[in-house]
C-alpha cells in the first residue's frame, strides 16, 4: 500500500518556489544584472558581454557535476540536506551581494557572485524536481507542478512591486535607509534573503528525506560518468524518440533561459530603460509568462505537448526577430515585441515537462528526469556564449552606435536550431518496454 501523502509537505514544497524566487527575479534577471551594468561596471568593462561570460561559465561547472549531484543525494539519502544546503548558500549570496558597492572596482566581485549564484540555484533544482513524486499522487503531480510553477510567478510580481514602492521610488525607502551609494537597491539583495529564508521553514519543517539506499561501497565520479553514458545507450534502443527530444530540449531550453538571463540587461543598454522602468517591464513579463502557462496547459491536453512546443518555439524566433527588426523604433518595441516572448516562455517549458511525463518508458521515470536536467546543464553554456558571442561579431565588423541588441540573435539562432531539431521527434513516441 502507497503510503500517504501528506498535505503539509505538498503545500511546503510548492512554496520552496515561492521562497526561491528572489533569485531568478531580482539576482538573476530585473535588478542585480541591471545594477552590476549601470551602476557599478564602466562602459570600458564591457559589463553585456562580461554577464554573458560568467553566465556562460557557470554553465559549463553545472554540466561537469550535475550528473554527481542527483545520484548521489540519492544514494545517501541526502535529498532535502543537499536543497536546504543549496537554499542556505543562495541565502548567504544574497546578502553577500549587498557589499558590492556602485564601483569599478567591485564589479569582479559581483559577477563571481552572480555566476555562483546561477550555479547554486540550478544545483538545488536537481533535488528539487526529484522531490516532486514523493509529495503527490499521480493523479495530482501534474497540477501541484503547475500550481507550484504559477506560485514563482505571482511571487516574483510581489518581490518587484516591493523593491519598486519600498526601495526604489521613495525618496526615504523603507527602514529610512539611505540612498547613497545605491545602499537603497543594494538593500533589495538583503531583503530577497530573508524572504528566501523565511519561505523556505516549512520545507524544511514538513518535508521527509529519502531513506539512504544500501549501495555498498562509494561510487566515484568517474563511476557515475560511466553509468550516465550507460543509461544513454540503453534509452536510445529502448525510447530513441525520447531521448532526440532531451537533445533538442536541451538546446532550446538554454534559449529559454537566456531570454530571462539577459532580458533585463538588453532593456537597460539597448533600450535605454532605467532602473524603476525595468522593474515594471519585470512585472509586466511575469503577469504575461503566467497567462502564457496557463494558456499553453489547457492546450497542452486537447493539441499534445509536441505541438504547443513548436508553436512556442515559432513564436519564440518571431518575437526574438522583431526586437532587433524594430529596434529603431525605441522602447515601445521593447515592451511589445519583449512581452510576446514571455508570452511563450511558460507554455514551451510546462509542456517540456509534460512531454516528458508522458513518454518515459516505464520504471525510468526517475532515471529519463535525471537526464532532462543534465542535457539541459550540459548545454548551458550556449546562451551565455552566443549573446557575447554575437555582440563580439557585431564589434569586430565595425557596427556603429550601440552593439548589445546583436546579443538577441544568439538566443534566436539557439531556439531556432532547438526548434529544427524538435520537428525530428514523433509527437507520440512509442516506447519499448
Amino acid at each position: 500500500m502507497t503510503k500517504p501523502k501528506s498535505r503539509h509537505a505538498t503545500w511546503a514544497w510548492m512554496l520552496w518556489d515561492w521562497a526561491e524566487q528572489p533569485y531568478p527575479t531580482i539576482m538573476q534577471t530585473f535588478i542585480f544584472p541591471v545594477y552590476l551594468a549601470g551602476a557599478v561596471a564602466t562602459a570600458a568593462q564591457n559589463p553585456d558581454q562580461a554577464i554573458g561570460w560568467a553566465t556562460a561559465g557557470a554553465g559549463v561547472a553545472l554540466a561537469l557535476i550535475a550528473p554527481v549531484l542527483g545520484r548521489r543525494s540519492d544514494e545517501n539519502g541526502r535529498r532535502k540536506f543537499w536543497l536546504v544546503t543549496n537554499t542556505m548558500i543562495l541565502v548567504a549570496i544574497m546578502a553577500t551581494s549587498f557589499f558590492v558597492e556602485p564601483k569599478p572596482e567591485f564589479f569582479l566581485f559581483g559577477l563571481v557572485l552572480y555566476a555562483l549564484g546561477s550555479l547554486v540555484q540550478e544545483s538545488a533544482f536537481i533535488n528539487y524536481y526529484a522531490m516532486l513524486k514523493g509529495v503527490t499522487k499521480e493523479s495530482n503531480i501534474g497540477r501541484i507542478s503547475g500550481f507550484a510553477w504559477g506560485l514563482g510567478y505571482v511571487g516574483g510580481i510581489i518581490l518587484l512591486m516591493v523593491s519598486l514602492v519600498g526601495f526604489v521610488l521613495p525618496e526615504v525607502p523603507l527602514f529610512g535607509i539611505p540612498t547613497n551609494d545605491s545602499i537603497n537597491i543594494r538593500s533589495i539583495f538583503l531583503f530577497s534573503a530573508v524572504w528566501t529564508l523565511l519561505f523556505s521553514i516549512p520545507l524544511i519543517l514538513f518535508v521527509p528525506e529519502i531513506p539512504r539506499k544500501d549501495i555498498g561501497t562509494k561510487e566515484s565520479i568517474l563511476s557515475s560518468y560511466s553509468k550516465l553514458w550507460g543509461q544513454l545507450k540503453t534509452l536510445r534502443s529502448q525510447a530513441p524518440e525520447t531521448l532526440k527530444f532531451l537533445i533538442s530540449s536541451a538546446i532550446y531550453r538554454d534559449g529559454l533561459a537566456g531570454v530571462f538571463t539577459f532580458g533585463a540587461v538588453l532593456g537597460t543598454l539597448a533600450f535605454g530603460f532605467d532602473q524603476t522602468s525595468i522593474i515594471f517591464y519585470g512585472v509586466a513579463a511575469n503577469i504575461v509568462s503566467g497567462i502564457g502557462a496557463a494558456i499553453g496547459g489547457l492546450l497542452d491536453d486537447i493539441l499534445g505537448s509536441r505541438t504547443v512546443i513548436l508553436a512556442s518555439l515559432v513564436g519564440l524566433v518571431v518575437s526574438g526577430s522583431c526586437v532587433f527588426i524594430f529596434a529603431s523604433m525605441g522602447q515601445i518595441a521593447y515592451w511589445m515585441f519583449g512581452l510576446m516572448l514571455c508570452l511563450f516562455v511558460g507554455p514551451a517549458q510546462a509542456s517540456s515537462r509534460t512531454f516528458v511525463s508522458r513518454f518515459t518508458p516505464a520504471g525510468r521515470e526517475g532515471e529519463v528526469f535525471g537526464l532532462y536536467q543534465f542535457t539541459g546543464r550540459a548545454v548551458s553554456f550556449l546562451s551565455g556564449s552566443l549573446w557575447s558571442l554575437s555582440i563580439a561579431i557585431a564589434v569586430a565588423l565595425g557596427v556603429s552606435g550601440n552593439t548589445t541588441i546583436y546579443g538577441i540573435w544568439g538566443l534566436v539562432l539557439i531556439l531556432f536550431v532547438g526548434m529544427l531539431l524538435l520537428f525530428r521527434v514523433h509527437p507520440r513516441p512509442a516506447v519499448i518496454d
